[in-house]
């Protein structure tokens, strides 16, 4: 077991690394400063801990990228690192020959989600390589995606490449938690042609042979979404029961909002995954029902088999869920108020207020008060599938894994695209980065990544942007 603790690495061994799982095309040209690079601006950015809260080093993420930048030859004026809160956010420019060209944004995010070291097995602020995998918070989502991105850039500048449109690479410094900042980029970068999100999208490796199955591109989301319910009566002593009882009408909504289905329902990307994804479905009764679905999306026969998967639940329409509950006041008094919240997630197309609306209907309860209480997020349309993105990425496919399944999909979680289809801007998440179903732990405990990711990564992120800016 090989174990490298130091965040600078050699070329050689990250090519060492990088050719010990999934192998590329043998004619394909290696860029061993970007590899190098790659990894050690994974590792440097893994270590520091950009957390939302108390000790917030989010801006100290943004200094190492604007630094790494600077020495690579941007000038220190086309980047903006700015403070928000406790956190931060870059924005980087490479300005391309022609100003009349709207630019080509690459968007991520530097902040992680907590992580405690007594639950962890290695610490999650002390990246650590080993047999080839990188171990740490943020390896998965997304510091690593980050580092491979920037070295990618820097290396097509080390090549001497100069693009026609100007391309800029930035980083949210909220994405995990509120989007604050997420929302202010999307607002000044309102003018861009179309987003690169590369924390999005992905590969799917084989969990016997670890080669590459299939790759998506993510070019919709479906919209987060709390509402919250509230009875309130009068109360009174518990020896005198009433009819009205706060939990009890609470209960009653929420049992049959529980119990309730909305439209099943498709669209241009989603349609395009079922009917490709099924081809690598290995149960033939979910693939069966994922074809039936794409060709009617009223098949009941099929609804029911893709309802009762929780991989594809979330996929066929808009689903609400009782996520929390409070009630009463005391052990011997009738309650006063209840509440509960109703955590959705809404299929693109439908607002906050038609969702709410049918909700209401369905609890069919006068005494039950619904508002909407959803911070951080706002209902965006599908991007279009554009032939210039979806040939830029298949092309990009090709060179690295030639023969790989390329097709679109639909994230049911948030991302910082939602903010820039807010504004008008499609955003497609397209990361190059490859992995097995049962090492996905972003999030959770032991997140990990696999350093194989990082040649094909290099090669797909210059083809992707030289076709894109050109």
């Amino acid at each position: 077991m090989s174990i490298i603790r130091t965040a600078l690495v050699s070329a050689s061994a990250v090519m060492a690394l990088s050719a010990a799982s999934v192998s590329t095309s043998a004619k394909e040209a290696t860029h061993p400063q970007a590899e190098a690079q790659a990894l050690d601006l994974s590792m440097k950015s893994i270590a520091i801990r950009s957390v939302r809260g108390e000790g917030n080093k989010t801006i100290e993420v943004a200094r190492l990228y604007k630094d790494t930048l600077v020495k690579a030859g941007w000038a220190d004026g086309d980047i903006e690192i700015t403070p928000v809160d406790d956190t931060a956010y870059l924005i980087a420019t490479w300005k391309g020959s022609d100003p009349a060209l709207k630019p080509l944004v690459i968007s991520g995010h530097m902040d992680v989600v907590e992580a405690k070291r007594a639950d962890w097995v290695r610490d999650p602020f002390g990246p650590v390589v080993e047999d080839g995998i990188l171990y740490g918070r943020g390896a998965s989502d997304m510091k690593f995606s980050g580092a491979l991105a920037l070295a990618s850039l820097i290396e097509l500048r080390r090549e001497g490449y100069k693009p026609r449109r100007t391309i800029i690479i930035e980083f949210s410094g909220d994405e995990e938690t509120t989007m604050k900042t997420s929302g202010i980029i999307a607002e000044r970068l309102k003018d861009a042609e179309l987003v690169l999100n590369i924390d999005g999208g992905g590969g799917l490796l084989d969990e016997a042979t670890g080669k590459p199955l299939l790759w998506t591109w993510d070019g919709a989301e479906k919209t987060y979404g709390d509402f919250k319910l509230e009875v309130t009566n009068p109360g009174g002593h518990s020896s005198a029961p009433r009819a009205e009882n706060a939990i009890v009408q609470l209960a009653t909504a929420l049992e049959r909002i529980g119990a309730y289905h909305f439209t099943p329902e498709l669209n241009p990307l989603t349609k395009a995954f079922f009917e490709s994804s099924a081809k690598f479905d290995s149960d033939p009764k979910i693939a069966a029902a994922k074809r039936a679905f794409a060709a009617n999306p009223r098949d009941e026969a099929a609804i029911a088999t893709l309802r009762a998967n929780p991989a594809t639940v979330g996929m066929i329409g808009t689903t609400c869920v009782p996520t929390m509950v409070n009630g009463g006041h005391a052990l011997n008094a009738l309650p006063q108020r209840a509440t509960a919240n109703i955590n959705c997630r809404i299929f693109p197309g439908h607002p906050l207020p038609e969702i709410m609306a049918e909700l209401e209907k369905v609890a069919a309860s006068p005494a039950v008060k619904f508002s909407d209480v959803t911070e951080g997020s706002v209902a965006t349309p599908a991007s279009p599938m554009r032939p210039d993105f979806t040939a830029a990425v298949e092309k990009a496919m090709a060179k690295v894994y030639p023969g790989v399944a390329v097709f679109p999909s639909q994230s049911s979680g948030a991302s910082d695209s939602m903010w820039f289809r807010h504004v008008g801007v499609p955003s497609y998440g397209a990361s190059p980065v490859f992995g097995k179903v049962s090492e996905e732990f972003s999030h959770g405990l032991n997140e990990r990544i696999r350093l194989s990711n990082i040649r094909p990564g290099v090669t797909y992120y210059l083809s992707v942007l030289t076709d894109l800016s050109k």
